[in-house]
């Protein structure tokens, strides 16, 4: 009976276990309630009723009866709600009527039917101190003993056989009591003891299974940066590509940036969003490109395919920049913005990039992320957005 039935803390595997504890000892609970009613209510009421002449007050039997259910009622309704009950008042009280009957009954009765409170208390202190340790109701037997011990030694002159009486009275009302707490506390044990293993079996298998998808797609990715990649190194190699064209070195700096954003994304650092952008910022300047980088507030964590689609765009725009690019992150717990402002390519050159993404305002995929792309004659601005849902 150690397991204790109300979930605590906030980790959800925890209250999971717990959960599990619980409904595994819901058949024990219920069998400890309907044992302590039936006794109480076939065994102990019409041993009340049958020898109310023979009490020494009566009335004290028959109140302390109904103070008894008042108490196993409530312990109930708190042990199927979760919820805590005053302990110690109510074992107080347990007590306080078991001693009361054996004031109640005459000395020849102590060891009879009429003598109600043998057994009862024990069944009610189960139902009282469900979810504690056994040690506390074990406590409890004791002081019901040595009250029920006090009574009869005060009683008379408490020969061995009132005592022999006693001590098989004392075993015969604990030990099923003791027992059904034991077991219950056993199963509550196990069971939690089980359902945390399958939980942890379910989260390792749960990564497993990330690890793998998210080898495959890298692996995918990496083919296609290698295909691409591939296409352009033959066209220089072969002569149809002029490392001097501007239009292929934007190429050679978007493939490089890709492969830079690739391998990026497998490294363990505190922001893994920023050391993504640094990584195609790198590349910008290393053609010479200066780069302002800017970062307001810290990027919360976000899966690898988020901060893919923050950062595509962002990185297709900075390689096709000239002269000089402005890179902002604007991050908030529950949002991401990531801008980039350069100069018009279009402007150089005479004709316009195909705008990241698509144009204006694209509609995300997922409704998570949103992509904006504006140009005029002398800048060009890039934005993708990521909110919390």
């Amino acid at each position: 009976m150690t397991a204790d039935p109300i979930p605590r803390g906030d980790d959800p595997t925890t209250g999971a276990v717990t959960a599990v504890s619980v409904t595994s000892e819901r058949g024990v609970r219920i069998a400890a309630v309907v044992i302590a009613f039936v006794w109480h209510l076939v065994i102990n009421l019409p041993a009340i009723v049958v020898g109310w002449s023979g009490y020494r007050h009566p009335w004290v039997a028959g109140t302390g009866w109904l103070v008894v259910a008042v108490v196993g009622l409530v312990a109930t309704a708190h042990l199927f709600r979760g919820t805590r009950l005053p302990v110690w008042p109510a074992v107080a009280v347990l007590l306080l009527v078991h001693a009361a009957v054996f004031a109640a009954v005459p000395p020849t009765r102590f060891f009879s039917g009429a003598n109600w409170s043998w057994g009862t208390l024990g069944w009610f202190a189960v139902l009282v101190l469900w979810g504690r340790p056994v040690s506390r109701l074990i406590a409890v037997l004791a002081a019901g003993a040595a009250i029920a011990l006090a009574a009869v030694l005060g009683a008379g002159p408490g020969g061995a056989a009132d005592v022999s009486r006693w001590v098989m009275f004392v075993y015969g009302t604990t030990v099923l009591q003791v027992a059904l707490a034991v077991a219950a506390g056993a199963l509550g044990t196990l069971a939690g003891s089980t359902a945390a293993t399958a939980a942890a079996r379910a989260a390792v298998q749960a990564e497993r299974e990330a690890a793998d998808r998210a080898l495959r797609e890298r692996r995918e990715r990496l083919s296609g940066i290698s295909r691409t990649a591939g296409a352009l190194l033959a066209e220089l190699a072969d002569g149809r590509a002029d490392p001097a064209d501007p239009a292929v070195q934007r190429r050679c700096a978007l493939e490089a940036s890709r492969l830079r954003r690739l391998i990026a994304e497998s490294d363990d650092v505190p922001d893994p969003l920023l050391h993504e952008l640094r990584a195609c910022v790198d590349i910008a300047e290393r053609r010479g490109v200066p780069v302002e980088f800017v970062a307001v507030g810290d990027p919360p964590e976000l899966p690898v395919r988020i901060r893919r689609r923050l950062a595509e765009p962002l990185a297709t725009a900075l390689a096709n920049a000239r002269d000089w690019a402005r890179l902002t992150v604007v991050a908030q717990p529950d949002e991401v913005a990531v801008s980039l402002v350069a100069p018009t390519v279009g402007g150089a050159n005479g004709r316009d990039p195909t705008p990241p993404g698509g144009g204006v305002g694209t509609p995300p995929p997922d409704d998570l992320i949103e992509q904006f792309h504006e140009q005029d004659e002398d800048m060009t601005w890039t934005q993708t957005r990521w909110r919390a849902r």
